[in-house]
């Protein structure tokens, strides 16, 4: 495998994220659009980490800390990519952002019929709490 590169994403690479996602990822929100990543981008832009091999983006994860919980989001790994470590990477990027910035939990938001993320997320150590179920209200 080639180097890997592991950096924040910046206002010029919302467009690709966002195509990129649409390749990469499971599933959609309603912030899943320049507007939504962009307020991500400009609130923390040490949130949004980007994984790139040969100049390409090949993975994404966005780290949220809100001060006092890590939230993970997000993590995408090109498929033509997966299973060479670039997820890994990411998580020990988000991971390390997270214990640099004083967080002691991180918890990462899992769609549950994506049974490849959740045996990913379990081989990064990761466990479902089942007793716990996600409330959503739509703001807009």
């Amino acid at each position: 495998m080639s180097e890997l590169r592991i950096r924040a994403a910046g206002p010029e690479d919302l467009d690709a994220v966002l195509a990129f996602w649409k390749t990469a990822a499971e599933g959609t929100s309603i912030s899943d659009d320049r507007a939504g990543v962009g307020r991500l981008v400009a609130r923390d832009p040490d949130a949004l980490i980007l994984a790139e091999l040969d100049g390409e983006l090949a993975g994404t994860v966005v780290a949220g800390f809100d001060g006092w919980r890590c939230h993970l989001y997000r993590l995408a790994v090109h498929p033509d990519r997966r299973r060479n470590g670039i997820g890994r990477a990411l998580l020990a990027a988000a991971e390390d952002r997270f214990t640099a910035l004083g967080g002691r939990r991180a918890d990462a938001m899992v769609m549950v019929r994506n049974e490849r993320a959740q045996h990913a997320w379990a081989a990064a150590g990761y466990k479902a709490e089942e007793q716990w179920r996600r409330w959503v209200k739509p703001l807009a």
